[in-house]
């Protein structure tokens, strides 16, 4: 398997327990020997982004978990490359962050939809080494990264497609229940 590094997926090995990543996918945004910083981009939250910015009462986005790190912290992931020169490009057609007054002006101006941006609350963070000690512990699978999955307009189906890219013995196991001892 693939080491981790920014711009690729972090996939919750199928026995994963811990109730912060069971099932989710994580779009690694940085991965450094600082550390990791990365956004679960398949657990959707019950929030608009209006709920959390008050002056938007028309910004009807959806609010996904980002992560267990700083639960008061909004992050973006798009695909506007007008906001490249603000945001940092993760890999062709992904960009993380974006000057907020430019993309409050955007949503203001009915220029933003789903498809091509996403909202975060939270992120998952791992200090220096750790994230690699969990991907040799088989805490983690990864994948190669990509808009498209970033963007599925159904996140249920995100970690079963992403278990899947990576060919046999995954794709038996993305069929898998949650706990197979219920079978």
């Amino acid at each position: 398997m693939f080491q981790a590094e920014s711009g690729r997926f972090l996939i919750a090995d199928p026995f994963l327990k811990d109730p912060n990543f069971l099932r989710s996918v994580i779009f690694l945004c940085e991965h450094n020997e600082e550390g990791s910083f990365g956004l679960v981009v398949n657990r959707l939250l019950p929030l608009r982004v209006s709920d959390l910015l008050t002056d938007l009462p028309n910004a009807d986005f959806p609010v996904y978990y980002g992560g267990p790190v700083q639960t008061n912290t909004l992050h973006i992931l798009h695909k506007i490359p007008d906001l490249e020169e603000q945001s940092q490009m993760l890999m062709k057609n992904l960009y993380w962050g974006g000057a907020i007054d430019t993309i409050t002006e955007m949503i203001v101006k009915n220029q933003l939809n789903e498809n091509n941006i996403r909202f975060y609350l939270g992120y998952s963070g791992w200090s220096k080494g750790q994230l690699d000690e969990e991907i040799k512990e088989n805490t983690w699978l990864t994948g190669k990264g990509s808009s498209e999955l970033v963007f599925m307009n159904d996140p249920e189906l995100c970690w079963k497609k992403a278990l899947q890219s990576l060919g046999e013995p995954y794709n038996q196991m993305a069929l898998y229940p949650i706990d197979p001892q219920l079978n």
